[in-house]
């Protein structure tokens, strides 16, 4: 990796061995910054605040050898990336503003992109870690993760029917609590659809008796009309004096007819006076019938008024017009089979509920005996390797149980609280030596004692994980002498089947190191390119010297170290 303007590092280089690297230095030389910039790397959260002091961006990149065919290499050519000669090129850059920006292999990528990589490429564990094995969701974690399929199984079918089931609750819940309400609403339905049902309005009957009040409230006048049109177009047969139009144009067509025959133009208004004589006898019946039609029944007016009062009465509440007050009855029937269906939808739902929390009890019950079985082996396994961390009479197991709940769900003959992720309670216990109860890690085990037991879990991970480079961040804190030396033995074991980076300030932890890097600060305060070098054969020993004793020179110190660098090759 080459870091620059992160933190107290100016501009360095930090090159890690294939096998196990130790990162070493005084307190606030920046030992930290390698984890730091690693974790920007890797799609970790830029924060602002890590901007050396007067640069406008720190930048972070590296180069990371990845195996052929992995997911990560199609991952990383999905997102565009190219390789080079097997490596990926990785670039971070964050501003004093505090804007992201991320590339892999020469391209720009979202920043999600990298977190993605990381969960294939890198298991970081730092102190942080530490306190978050305290809690017992991370312990239900760890032990879910360790028994693998055997746990994700049955988890993921728990998971989907723990959803639908909360899904099925509320809706429940929904419509018991809003049964009061329904049941007005319905009763406001059924109240209006009678009334409109007791009417029985036709489409667009309102419109028609507008049209026909009308008309007979009028009736007078419209019949006098219709008598005298009648009588202007037909004649008056009480007065055999009086003129009218048809008789007028009958003449007139007459006249014409007789002499058509001597000229066309004369022939083609003949035809037109025609057609307009029989017109005239068409609109002269019509007016007749008209009137013979014409009701003037005062009675008739009297119903019709009756009849669209009572309309009014619907549209005043309904709708607009009769057609809208048809549409609303149309859509409250609906709704009325819909609220009345609500107390079978009540049964059906119950039904589901009640078969989903039998079909929970099933799922979590195959849960709590896989977690159980899978925490007999991890506890043995975790137990196994304390024994190699100077631990050998420690004894780590797994209390997998469940709390009474009158509302939970039914596992191994009790009602008992469950949750997303099932109905156990998983707690890390540890007996330090022979003789003490097992007692919660958080309760039970000294900062050494955690370390080791944190490393520990994550040796025995290592045998299950794919991941090829494990980066501890001072996981070794509160821990010295022999134990130190038996951590230092096991992570050097473990990098024998994957790449270890450990930031120690233990020497008896950086003497089994492949290669040990040194990160020391100028006389003005930073960590310059130069900042971080390889140290070999003399520079080695004053380093480990300076971290027994504080004195480089010191010979009992130097004679320490060499013993210490002696033992690590021996085991080697």
């Amino acid at each position: 990796m080459r870091i620059r303007s992160l933190g107290v590092i100016d501009d360095a280089v930090v090159e890690l061995s294939p096998g196990f690297t130790a990162v070493t230095g005084e307190t606030g030389a920046g030992k930290t910054m390698v984890v730091t910039s690693l974790g920007l790397l890797l799609g970790g959260r830029a924060d602002p605040a890590l901007v050396r002091i007067g640069a406008k961006a720190a930048v972070v990149e590296g180069r990371i050898a990845l195996r052929p065919g992995t997911s990560a290499v199609l991952r990383a050519e999905e997102a565009g990336a190219e390789l080079d000669d097997g490596a990926l090129l990785v670039s971070r850059t964050v501003s004093a503003e505090g804007r992201s920006r991320a590339f892999l292999g020469g391209r720009s990528v979202p920043v999600g992109v990298l977190a993605e990589l990381a969960d294939e490429l890198v298991a970081v564990h730092g102190q942080t870690d530490q306190q978050g094995l305290l809690r017992p969701a991370r312990q239900r974690e760890a032990l879910d993760r360790y028994a693998g399929d055997a746990v994700a199984g049955p988890l993921a079918k728990y998971a989907g029917a723990y959803k639908r089931l909360r899904a099925v609750a509320v809706e429940l819940e929904e419509l018991v609590t809003r049964a009061r309400e329904r049941a007005q609403e319905a009763d406001l339905l059924r109240f209006g659809l009678n009334e409109i049902a007791s009417v029985e309005p036709l489409p667009g009957e309102d419109a028609e008796l507008a049209a026909e009040a009308e008309r007979l409230g009028h009736a007078e006048a419209l019949a006098s009309a219709a008598a005298i049109g009648h009588a202007a177009l037909a004649g008056n047969p009480e007065d055999p004096e009086s003129v009218d139009a048809t008789t007028l144009v009958a003449g007139a067509h007459r006249a014409l007819d007789a002499v058509r025959s001597h000229d066309p133009a004369l022939a083609a208004l003949a035809e037109r006076i025609g057609e307009v004589a029989i017109l005239l006898g068409d609109v002269a019946g019509e007016l007749a019938g008209y009137a013979d039609d014409l009701d003037a029944d005062p009675l008739r007016l009297a119903a019709v008024e009756e009849r669209r009062a009572a309309l009014t009465a619907l549209t005043r509440k309904y709708g607009e017009d009769i057609t809208a007050v048809l549409a609303w009855a149309q859509e409250g029937a609906a709704r009325l089979t819909e609220l009345d269906g609500d107390d079978d939808r009540i049964g059906e739902l119950t039904a589901e509920r009640d078969g989903l929390r039998a079909e929970l009890s099933v799922l979590a019950q195959e849960l709590t005996n896989a977690r159980t079985e899978a925490a007999a082996r991890f506890a043995e396994a975790v137990t196994a390797e304390l024994a190699s961390l100077a631990m050998p009479h420690a004894r780590v197991s797994f209390a997998v149980g469940q709390s009474e709940d009158p509302e939970g769900v039914e596992v191994g003959g009790r009602t008992v609280a469950y949750g997303p992720t099932g109905a156990d309670e998983v707690e890390l216990l540890l007996a330090p030596h022979p003789g003490a109860p097992p007692r919660p890690i958080a309760k039970g085990a000294s900062g050494g004692e955690l370390s080791r037991v944190m490393l520990a879990v994550e040796v025995v991970f290592a045998g299950t994980d794919p991941v090829p480079t494990y980066l501890f961040d001072e996981v070794d804190a509160g821990v010295g002498g022999k134990a130190a030396v038996e951590i230092g033995r096991r992570l050097a074991k473990l990098a024998k089947s994957a790449q270890v980076v450990v930031v120690t300030h233990l020497p008896q932890v950086a003497a089994f190191a492949d290669r040990q890097l040194l990160v020391e600060k100028t006389n003005d305060g930073t960590v310059t390119r130069s900042g971080v070098k390889v140290l070999e054969g003399e520079d080695r020993v004053r380093e480990l010297s300076r971290m027994l004793a504080g004195q480089e020179d010191s010979e009992t110190a130097r004679a320490h170290a060499e013993e210490l660098l002696a033992t690590a090759r021996a085991d080697g």
